[in-house]
Formats: structure tokens, sequence, C-alpha cells
């Protein structure tokens, strides 16, 4: 999981949980997402790579850049 690129659907930001869809298993799935630096925030549809994971459904993420 970590690693794993995804699209925001959720805008993840101060006081917010946002959502991603990241392709896992064959598929793709929805994780509750946070930014990985406090303070920073995500629009709908920043492409994003996964930083953290936390079981079963939480993802910290960073925009992707490159």
């Amino acid at each position: 999981m970590v690693g794993e690129q995804g699209r925001v659907t959720g805008t993840i930001g101060p006081g917010l949980v946002g959502e991603v869809i990241v392709r896992v298993r064959g598929g793709a799935e929805a994780f509750l997402a946070y930014a990985v630096e406090a303070g920073e925030r995500l629009e709908r549809g920043t492409v994003v790579v996964v930083v953290e994971y936390q079981p079963p459904r939480t993802v910290y993420v960073a925009a992707a850049y490159g």
C-alpha cells in the first residue's frame, strides 16, 4: 500500500477527513485520508502517493510531483 498512487475524491485539509481512491488488489478502493504534512490542503483531483497506511481504511498521503 505504501508508495501506491491515488486520486483525491474528497478534499483533504486541516479539520477535514478526506477521501482517496487507490488501485489495490486488481480494483480501486476508497480510503479515509489525511495529509502527511500538517496544514496542507489537497483538493479533489490531486494525484497523491500513500506515505503511511493504518488498517483497515486510513492512509496518510502527500501530493505526487513529477
